[in-house]
C-alpha cells in the first residue's frame, strides 16, 4: 500500500488541470477536492471579479486545509484540484502535506497559453465548467501564474499538453 500523499495541480487556466487530477485520483485512489466545484456550489452568481474570487476561496480553504489534513493523516491520498500557480498558493498547499507529515507531488502544467486560450474557449462554447473565464479574465488570471522553482523545495512532475 502507497503512504498518503498530496497531489497538487499547478498550470495556466484551461490547462487541463481538471482533466489530470482526475487521472491522478484514478491512479492513485485518491479523494478530489475541486475548488471550482465548491466555488460554484457555495458561491453561486457571486464571484464578478478577482477581489469576489479571491475572499471566496480564502474562506473554502479555511474550511478545506483542516479537513484535508485530517484526511491526509487517517490515510487516504488527497488531489487537490486547487491552483497552485503562485508561490504563496503552493506554500499554503505544501504546508497541508507538511502538517499531516505525508509526502506532496506539485503535478506542473506545462502548456503553451495559445492552446490554453484556445482550449477556454471550446470549454466556454460547451458550457460545462463551473467558469467560463472570459479573454481578458484569462490574461488577468495569467499575470499572476508563477512557473515553480526549485528552490520551492517541490517535488515536481512535469506534464506537458493533455
Amino acid at each position: 500500500m502507497r503512504a498518503p500523499t498530496l497531489h497538487l495541480m499547478c498550470g495556466k487556466i484551461a490547462s487541463g488541470k481538471s482533466t489530470l487530477a482526475q487521472l491522478v485520483a484514478e491512479e492513485h485512489r485518491a479523494l478530489v477536492l475541486s475548488e471550482d466545484q465548491w466555488l460554484s456550489r457555495l458561491y453561486p452568481e457571486q464571484i464578478k471579479s478577482v477581489a469576489d474570487y479571491l475572499r471566496c476561496a480564502r474562506q473554502i480553504r479555511g474550511v478545506l486545509g483542516p479537513l484535508v489534513i485530517d484526511v491526509l493523516s487517517a490515510g487516504v491520498s488527497v488531489v487537490l484540484d486547487f491552483p497552485a500557480n503562485t508561490v504563496a498558493d503552493r506554500q499554503w498547499l505544501r504546508g497541508l502535506a507538511d502538517t499531516a507529515k505525508v509526502p506532496h507531488c506539485l503535478h506542473y502544467l506545462a502548456v503553451d497559453e495559445d492552446t490554453c486560450r484556445a482550449r477556454l474557449h471550446a470549454r466556454n462554447a460547451l458550457a460545462e465548467h463551473e467558469f467560463a473565464a472570459s479573454d481578458a479574465e484569462f490574461d488577468l488570471i495569467s499575470s499572476y501564474f508563477q512557473v515553480p522553482e526549485v528552490g520551492e523545495e517541490l517535488k515536481i512532475v512535469m506534464h506537458g499538453n493533455r
